[in-house]
């Protein structure tokens, strides 16, 4: 069964249509795929949202339709959703202290990509799908597989 840990980057082009879109969907169909997210990818959708908003690519109407939405994904176990651990957070320092000289890695996605590594650590999934290129580097230099939607 393939199982997926989604960064926010990838996931968002399941609420909003764009580039990368149609792969997200395409994936969201495979039979007996499991797709995995952190708790922080909850806040960061709804950031997204509010994001959209601001920005007048979304109505307030059309963003409360994006967030039923996945908050319906949420309630129907569309996703497992992952808690962040203290563990999770060290790693993240340390994907900072390794990486952070060299790539622009934020410390919200070190600690997505803390999740994705203590995910295929515990032999859950070795797969990242996230569509942001520093998220992307950092992910092949520590040696999880990537899918970028974007290509």
């Amino acid at each position: 069964m393939p199982a997926y840990f989604f960064d926010s980057s990838a996931l968002a082009k399941r609420y909003h249509p764009e580039e990368g879109s149609a792969k997200v969907a395409a994936m969201f169909l495979e039979p007996n795929r499991r797709i995995i997210i952190s708790h922080l990818t909850v806040i960061e959708i709804r950031s997204m949202i509010a994001g959209k908003v601001r920005s007048g690519v979304l109505t307030q109407a059309e963003a409360t339709n994006v967030a039923n939405h996945f908050k319906s994904d949420l309630a129907s176990g569309a996703m497992d959703v992952f808690a962040i651990s203290v563990f999770d957070y060290r790693r993240a320092e340390n994907l900072l202290a390794r990486h952070g000289f060299t790539h622009r890695l934020r410390s919200l996605d070190a600690l997505q990509l803390a999740v994705a590594l203590d995910l295929r650590d515990q032999g859950v999934t070795k797969t990242i799908v996230a569509a942001d290129a520093t998220m992307i580097e950092v992910a092949v230099a520590e040696g999880l597989a990537v899918l970028n939607p974007n290509q």
